[in-house]
């Protein structure tokens, strides 16, 4: 059988959108198992940040047009995302999964997530269909699924690990390099650029992460 997995963006660039890098990683884990991926990202606006300066533009784009540039084209809009037509979904990080598909960035654990990807995620769940979560992503886990107590992971972040957990997570320390497995939850998460330090580490931890959650199908 070959696994059909969606993938979620949240645009393009660390600081507004999906981290390049773990997104590149991810869809190049993929293809190498095997599997039959489709891409998703929210039709909805965002805020720009320059990513030279790291300051906010005042400009807005759209995160799916944006994700579209990581995809090459090949993006869906989230609405047709169904877990019925997936058998696994991986979330990259970047600060877009806090901003643009959540309001964590902004409001913490009082935070809401974007409506789509919440009832994707909580319909993956109960088929018993495995998450992957990726650097910041994992808060989106904790939004959707936190009163479920999933085990997971944002490296070793204090002050992030504890939001999660107060959202009713159970946290482990992880090195950039691996991964945390909740087999139960068939939930998988890793730092990645939580703890970095480069490309080359954050793959590795990524690669186990995609593997892992392919396992659990």
């Amino acid at each position: 059988m070959v696994p059909r997995v969606g993938v979620v963006l949240s645009g393009c660039g660390y600081l507004d959108g999906s981290e390049i890098h773990e997104s590149v990683c991810t869809l190049l884990a993929l293809d190498r198992a095997g599997a039959a991926t489709r891409i998703f990202a929210p039709d909805v606006e965002f805020d720009v940040v320059d990513h030279l300066s790291g300051e906010a533009t005042g400009e807005k784009r759209n995160v799916l047009v944006e994700a579209a540039r990581i995809a090459r084209g090949a993006v869906e809009e989230l609405g047709a995302a169904k877990a019925e037509d997936l058998d696994a979904l991986i979330l990259p990080g970047g600060f877009g999964a806090a901003k643009n598909l959540s309001t964590f960035a902004t409001e913490g654990v009082q935070a809401s997530i974007h409506e789509g990807l919440s009832a994707l995620m909580r319909d993956m769940h109960a088929a018993g269909k495995p998450i992957g979560a990726i650097c910041i992503a994992p808060a989106l886990v904790a939004l959707a699924l936190g009163g479920d107590h999933p085990v997971l992971t944002v490296g070793n972040d204090a002050g992030t690990a504890s939001a999660l957990e107060e959202l009713g997570c159970r946290h482990q320390d992880c090195p950039v390099q691996a991964f945390v497995v909740d087999r139960e939850q068939k939930i998988v998460t890793t730092p990645a650029y939580m703890l970095g330090p480069s490309i080359a580490h954050v793959q590795e931890g990524i690669d186990k992460c995609v593997q892992e959650t392919l396992k659990l199908i």
